[in-house]
């Protein structure tokens, strides 16, 4: 088969590579159908990510399943599936509270697309086939009707945003009306999906951010955007805020525009150390959230909230034929989508 490598800054090529065999009756294998660029894909082709050449890239997408083995019993052949990018067994004491990102029965950060800091590397999503360790814990079927393209980012970067939010919803429902606001420092898909989700749940959302593009998508999801670099004085405090920038100084801005006893939910993933006003935030009682997502545990609720409340087709940047790859790739400034046709049914 071929998979999609990271060679060099810029440079990206189809390699060929073994095809995966089944070697365990809980796995399965899948062929890509639709595969999204990860914030951090993007981050890594701007050369703002170092990362060491010579890996597989994609860990977000949809897929088909082309064969299982024979423990498998939740997918067949022929469906439609979510593939998490956080590999995980499904059995484990962590697994079964949830906590899918930080299996128990592998090494910590076990995933797919990122091999340089992954604890076990999986292979990439930009390949033609690629094997699923625990078919029945890790998939998640998805029906012929859902757009595919509009969901491809649900392995990672939407229940990413999703969680930026969801848990606090019932302290939003419970406030006045006026009261119900979130507020999103955005850089990327991430921020998006978070506003697109707060405003899902019936809250007033404010985004910031200063790229037109960005801006844009953001108002069709439901916010009302802000062309500034970061929140300032201007911005009543918020009881829900959301930074996703990785730039520190945005994060301070953000966790001053966050009143007392609310809640800044960080996603950024910051290289060196960050100063933070920790007696500020004590005497204000402010909770601040920093973790990576546990994908596989919330794909399902997020899955239904996007079929019944929320359509995030406004966050996809661009849809990139599949044998197009090694020259979109580099390229890639937002939520880029490469697509293929599906197999024939057998």
């Amino acid at each position: 088969m071929q998979q999609l490598m990271f060679e060099a800054a810029g440079e990206y090529a189809w390699r060929d590579a073994p095809d995966p065999e089944i070697e365990a009756p809980e796995q399965a294998i899948v062929r890509p159908i639709a595969v999204a660029c990860c914030d951090l894909d993007v981050a890594v082709a701007e050369g703002q990510l170092p990362m060491p050449p010579g890996h597989a890239v994609g860990h977000e997408g949809v897929a088909e399943v082309v064969a299982v083995g024979d423990a498998v019993r939740e997918v067949n052949v022929g469906d439609r599936v979510i593939v998490p990018f956080q590999i995980s067994c499904g059995s484990c004491p962590a697994c079964r509270r949830g906590v899918t990102g930080s299996c128990a029965s592998l090494p910590l950060m076990a995933m797919y697309g990122m091999a340089p800091i992954a604890g076990l590397d999986g292979g990439g999503f930009m390949a033609d086939l690629v094997l699923v360790p625990f078919a029945d814990a890790m998939l998640v079927p998805v029906g012929d009707t859902v757009d595919a393209v509009a969901i491809a980012s649900i392995s990672d970067n939407i229940p990413d945003g999703w969680r930026t939010v969801a848990p606090y919803r019932a302290e939003l429902a419970a406030l006045d009306p006026a009261d119900r606001r979130v507020l999103v420092a955005g850089r990327r898909s991430i921020g998006l999906y978070a506003a697109a989700f707060a405003s899902a749940y019936g809250a007033q959302v404010d985004y910031v951010d200063t790229d037109p593009q960005r801006l844009a998508m953001a108002e069709k999801l439901g916010a009302t955007v802000h062309d500034k670099s970061k929140p300032d004085k201007s911005f009543d405090p918020y009881p829900i805020t959301v930074h996703t920038t990785a730039d520190p100084a945005v994060l301070a801005a953000t966790i001053r525009a966050t009143w007392p006893d609310g809640v800044c939910t960080d996603t950024g993933l910051y290289l060196g150390g960050v100063e933070m006003p920790l007696l500020a935030m004590y005497t204000r009682g402010l909770r601040f959230v920093t973790a990576r997502v546990n994908a596989r545990a919330a794909i399902p609720e997020v899955l239904e909230l996007i079929t019944t409340h929320c359509d995030l087709a406004p966050a996809v940047d661009r849809v990139v034929a599949w044998e197009d790859a090694p020259q979109a790739w580099p390229a890639m400034t937002g939520k880029t989508v490469f697509t293929r046709p599906v197999a024939a049914r057998r």
